[in-house]
């Protein structure tokens, strides 16, 4: 049994798939990229303030399943540079406590949807 997770506070899909599939106590999220979901447009003013926007969007995805950035337990990273990791990881720690961050990848790829520089996907248990 899957239960499909939405909200109008983050961007929409842009393809085939949903922002979350809950499955009993564990939440799945698709891949969030910086679009601002008020207007739809893309934020790629500096890698910061890129990844930023990608945490918002997923702190409204994990809040559309009543949960929070404590109940993710892994997630994954991908790049476009790695030159940029420690500026990504700078923004992305500011949302977990050190001592229960999740487990992480973080990897570099040739290409990302809309030429972004980051795309962040979490799962999550309640």
């Amino acid at each position: 049994m899957k239960t499909i997770i939405t909200t109008s506070k983050a961007p929409a899909p842009i393809g085939p798939y949903n922002q979350a599939v809950l499955s009993g106590n564990t939440l799945y999220t698709s891949g969030q990229i910086a679009f601002k979901p008020e207007t739809g447009a893309l934020v790629l003013t500096d890698i910061k303030t890129e990844t930023r926007q990608v945490m918002e969007n997923m702190k409204q995805v994990l809040a559309a399943a009543d949960m929070t950035f404590e109940n993710v337990v892994k997630t994954s990273i991908f790049i476009s540079d790695m030159n940029n990791f420690a500026q990504i990881n700078e923004v992305y720690g500011s949302y977990f406590d050190d001592a229960s961050a999740p487990a992480r990848e973080t990897v570099q790829v040739a290409r990302l949807p809309k030429d972004v520089n980051v795309e962040i996907s979490m799962i999550a248990v309640k």
